[in-house]
């Protein structure tokens, strides 16, 4: 019997001879017919004859089509067959509630919500029957503890990192200028300080990474003149160690030498087209006591600019190394930003992705509780960052133990990213986050700076009246007990109840025994991010 799937190879040839005949009677009237069905004869032969793709020698010429339609899928689902709540990670409700906030225009929400609210994962804030009225204050947290000689005052809500190469040109320099414009900094991300970041003029948190990036040697390593000549720079406002990322945590990165241009060159310190290389681990320290030391080498070189680190929560005993260091040390981080494992905007592993690191909602916790149960809370301030777009979304990480929060995707949304997912093939349909000089061109900066402007302002302007409407004078007063969340199937408990909250100084006390945190502070030790006991034998060791 014929094979069906050789149905449309054959009619092509059949149409190409058709075709050919026609045109030889009727003196070429039907030769575009002729070639184009010749044309596709010959890629069927292909098909059959490439050893690739299975798909192309079962169905030769039907099979492109398979791959034509793949290639288009995440659009046909976004613009045809995606919900109000379906779109991942963040669904086409929130995407258009940044958009509209980012254009200034009304972004109220018709008929009701179309959330499940009785949805395990739904969560929410109680109003009151008192509401207050609107603070109109700027809504502000400052950062820099004892040692401290600049401390900073950030907005609750500010850019998060995003290096210069990952996205363009445009829109970085759309970012800042709308930072500018707005009074909220704008994270360097690890790539280092651009010309873009500087013509923007706005405040800037710089990132230190791995790379050293800006202040590095020819090795790759620490280059401590470097780092004070740039840190002394007055739009740098705060310096960031990035010691792990909810994207990919525990993961490296390397940007090919081809996509090294001269202007990431610049920015970053290293040669024009040779492989700018991320480590996984840094080179300056490698025990919690180093870490330390290290924060207090970049304040001093900085004169005294607030100083910390952020990190997605991993293995809880090294952070626990982190806090035993500042007991034995003395030294204290100026703040510390917990990232999600949420992700981000860097490309990751799939495996990287999925399960790899801490969740916001639990790794802020755990951090916050840590610091309060050893009495270091009020000296060090807390960033938060993953996901957080919405009033509500900020509010619910003051209350889990955040002083500020920032986003990334936010502002990428709010520069015009439509969550194509094209971000690592060079190919953003929107100029945001790829290096072509062309695909940049269609991002407007002026237009796009006040957007991101925008977006900042109408959301502390939302999260003002959400806190007001709870019964709150300001966004500070938010408290584990104004979060409800849904405990199992049945109960609903405030997140006070449903989570676990350490007294001061709690994890210093010598009777302590706190499921989800003794067992691992008993593994920490300030001289190694390695664990000293099993979790056996601290669990023994510390029933004993």
């Amino acid at each position: 019997m014929f094979p069906a799937r050789y149905t449309v190879f054959i009619l092509c040839i059949a149409l190409a001879l058709v075709g050919l005949v026609l045109t030889l009677a009727l003196s070429g009237y039907f030769v575009w017919p002729f070639l184009i069905f010749a044309v596709l004869s010959a890629i069927g032969y292909y098909d059959v004859r490439q050893t690739r793709h299975a798909i192309l020698r079962n169905y030769p010429v039907a099979g492109h089509f398979r791959f034509l339609f793949e290639s288009i899928r995440p659009e046909l689902r976004q613009y045809f067959f995606e919900s109000n709540q379906d779109g991942r990670p963040f669904s086409r409700e929130r995407r258009s509630m940044v958009y509209d906030r980012a254009k200034d225009i009304e972004d109220v929400l018709p008929f009701g919500t179309e959330l499940n609210v009785y949805d395990t994962s739904h969560a929410w804030v109680n109003h009151s029957i008192c509401p207050k009225p609107h603070n109109r204050e700027d809504m502000r947290v400052t950062i820099g503890g004892p040692d401290c000689k600049h401390p900073y005052s950030a907005s609750l809500y500010n850019i998060s990192a995003m290096s210069f190469g990952s996205l363009s040109g445009n829109a970085i320099l759309a970012l800042n200028k709308g930072a500018k414009a707005g009074n909220f900094y704008h994270d360097t991300g690890e790539g280092s300080v651009s010309r873009y970041h500087r013509q923007g003029g706005g405040d800037l948190v710089w990132e230190l990474g791995s790379g050293y990036f800006g202040c590095r040697t020819d090795d790759g390593n620490f280059d401590a003149d470097k780092f004070a000549k740039q840190a002394a720079d007055p739009q740098i406002k705060m310096i960031e160690i990035k010691m792990s990322q909810g994207a990919k945590p525990g993961h490296g990165g390397l940007l090919p030498g081809p996509k090294v241009t001269e202007e990431i060159a610049e920015a970053r310190g290293v040669p024009v087209g040779t492989d700018c290389v991320s480590p996984a681990a840094h080179s300056a320290f490698s025990t919690p006591i180093e870490l330390l030391h290290f924060i207090a080498k970049l304040r001093d070189l900085s004169d005294g600019k607030p100083v910390g680190f952020k990190l997605c929560i991993g293995h809880r005993w090294e952070f626990m190394a982190i806090v035993k260091a500042m007991l034995k040390t003395g030294i204290k981080p100026d703040f510390i930003v917990v990232d999600g494992a949420e992700g981000g905007t860097g490309a990751a592993p799939l495996e990287f992705a999925n399960h790899l690191g801490t969740p916001l909602r639990q790794g802020l916790t755990f951090v916050h509780n840590c610091l309060v149960g050893t009495g270091l809370r009020e000296d060090i301030r807390i960033g938060a960052s993953g996901k957080l777009i919405s009033a509500f979304d900020i509010a619910a990480a003051l209350s889990l133990g955040a002083d500020w929060v920032n986003s990334a995707r936010g502002f990428m949304f709010a520069v015009g990213c439509i969550q194509s997912q094209n971000c690592h093939t060079n190919r953003c349909p929107t100029g945001v986050a790829t290096q072509d000089p062309k695909r940049q061109k269609a991002l407007v900066v002026p237009d796009k700076a006040q957007r991101v402007t925008n977006f900042h302002n109408n959301t502390l302007k939302s999260l003002r009246d959400f806190s007001a409407a709870a019964g709150l004078s300001h966004p500070n007063e938010f408290k584990p007990e104004h979060v409800y969340l849904h405990e199992g199937l049945r109960e609903i408990m405030p997140a006070s109840v449903a989570l676990n909250w350490l007294k001061k100084g709690a994890l210093l006390e010598q009777s302590h025994n706190i499921p989800g945190f003794s067992t691992y502070w008993e593994m920490a030790e300030a001289e190694s991010f390695s664990a000293v006991k099993s979790v056996e034998a601290a669990k023994s060791g510390h029933h004993a």
